[in-house]
């Protein structure tokens, strides 16, 4: 049995609430795994298969079109690249990615075992960065200390909440 059983089923009010963010339905979400500072949700943690029978390796998905588009941002000014460098000169950032990668592999491994997937966690861990989205969603989710670049990311971002609480806003942007 997997971990996802044990969980208390995500709240309506919540699933709503990532489908207006994401603009389709929710799927796979066993739990709300960080909140915006507003109180919507900013990150869910997903089944490593989706209803539908489809692998999905990404357990930490960014749902908030702020958190997403501040990141996009981030992504264009070329910080992939430089991570990845960064990871290729630096063993000790290679070991911490690594270890991210582990840590990543571990919390899916609890919502079920998927075989198509196995061994591969997400945003390019533990040899190159790919998507700074799932990182930063992991380090949101799993707390500072476990994703260095997901970490680093998350503090170059700045209050992307900031303009009012997202979901006040959300409702006027058609998102």
């Amino acid at each position: 049995m997997s971990a996802a059983a044990d969980l208390p089923p995500v709240a309506p009010e919540d699933l709503d609430a990532v489908s207006r963010q994401l603009g389709r339905e929710a799927r796979g979400v066993v739990e709300v795994a960080h909140r915006c500072r507003c109180g919507e949700p900013d990150v869910v943690r997903t089944e490593p298969r989706l209803p539908d029978g489809t692998p999905f390796p990404t357990s930490f998905y960014a749902t908030c079109p702020r958190l997403t588009g501040a990141l996009s941002t981030l992504e264009s000014q070329g910080v992939m690249k430089e991570m990845t460098d960064r990871l290729e000169a630096d063993p000790g950032l290679r070991t911490a990615y690594e270890g991210a990668h582990a840590d990543y592999l571990a919390r899916r491994a609890e919502l079920g075992d998927v075989p198509e997937i196995a061994g591969t966690s997400a945003g390019g861990m533990p040899t190159r960065v790919k998507c700074l989205h799932v990182l930063v969603a992991h380090s949101l989710a799993s707390g500072p200390g476990v994703n260095p670049l997901g970490d680093e990311a998350l503090a170059m971002l700045g209050p992307w909440w900031d303009r009012a609480p997202c979901s006040e806003t959300l409702a006027g942007e058609g998102s």
